[in-house]
């Protein structure tokens, strides 16, 4: 029986580590947003930080008001796509934990 748990556990702490390398590489991924057909774009990270505003030179003889409206849309558009790709964290816990033969839950 102490076996039993003792591969659980094993199983259990690959799970952890398996999640903890992904949860770092979606956190270091890179998402672009844009807004006005692309005059201005931001780069994301999967943590929502902001790296990275490229404005068209077009838009700074424009209104301020402008400006900002397309700056919020594109971070906000960003924020959708790292929303859209945001794993579920225990998606794949059931996949990655097999339960030992003949092991039966109390319910």
């Amino acid at each position: 029986m102490d076996n039993l748990f003792g591969d659980m556990l094993k199983q259990a702490k690959k799970v952890q580590e398996e999640m903890e390398r992904a949860q770092k590489e979606f956190a270091n991924k890179e998402y672009q947003g844009e807004s006005g057909a692309g005059m201005v774009s931001v780069i994301m990270t999967g943590r929502h930080d902001l790296k990275k505003v490229t404005i068209d030179p077009s838009l700074l003889k424009e209104d301020k008001s402008l400006l900002e409206d397309l700056i919020a849309a594109a971070v906000n558009d960003a924020v959708r796509k790292v929303e859209s790709d945001t794993p579920d964290p225990f998606a794949n816990f059931a996949s990655g934990f097999k339960m030992p033969e003949g092991f039966k839950m109390p319910f």
